[in-house]
């Protein structure tokens, strides 16, 4: 099964953050990664209560993003780090969460966050984005080498599109992330279904 994951960024919405978030959650996408990265973390831990909430709601995991202290307190098992992040957490916080995800750029970062125990990884920047503008994308080679390397479930992430989640499944991800397409689209379902349709067709295990 391919899975399509949404990673949040509300300054790319256009209407109000919570609102299109119910619509994203109702749609039923994988999983959300509530990736705010703008936020002190009571700003965070403020809107983290109101997403996991919603997400509940429609019963998505909800993954928090770059404040382990805020999951923990939360009582949310499911946290995304960047790699210096997730260096400084010690076993017994690890151990409270179910799933570990860390944004890799290389294949030695893969195996170290394989290493600190990641239970899946996102890949990227892939193609060319408008989020990373000026920067070339790390290409299809680049996913299929962290794919290759780690026996983890990779996610690719960057420029994502229903045109080219077949290549990425045959890249080796296990599913894909897709930040702008879901904070700017009016109909959430709509795209996810046209992801998902794609998926499907990618013939993914």
């Amino acid at each position: 099964m391919f899975n399509i994951i949404c990673v949040t960024d509300r300054s790319l919405c256009q209407g109000d953050f919570l609102r299109q978030m119910e619509a994203i959650a109702a749609a039923g996408p994988d999983g959300i990664i509530l990736r705010e990265k703008d936020l002190e973390e009571a700003d965070y831990r403020d809107l983290a209560r109101d997403v996991l909430a919603l997400c509940a709601r429609h019963q998505v995991p909800c993954i928090l993003h770059s404040f382990p202290q805020v999951a923990l307190d939360l009582e949310s098992d499911a946290i995304h780090l960047p790699l210096p992040v997730l260096r400084t957490l010690n076993e017994e916080q690890k151990s409270r969460f179910r799933i570990i995800g860390a944004s890799c750029h290389s294949v030695p970062e893969a195996l170290e966050a394989q290493r600190l125990g990641c239970t899946y990884l996102t890949a990227g920047h892939v193609f060319e984005t408008d989020c990373k503008r000026g920067l070339p994308g790390r290409g299809l080679d680049f996913l299929k080498d962290v794919c290759t390397a780690v026996p983890l479930p990779v996610y690719a992430i960057g420029g994502i599109s229903a045109d080219n989640l077949e290549a990425v499944a045959r890249a080796g991800a296990r599913g894909a992330c897709l930040m702008s397409g879901f904070m700017q689209c009016q109909d959430p379902a709509g795209l996810l279904h046209t992801l998902k349709k794609a998926g499907d067709h990618c013939g993914h295990p």
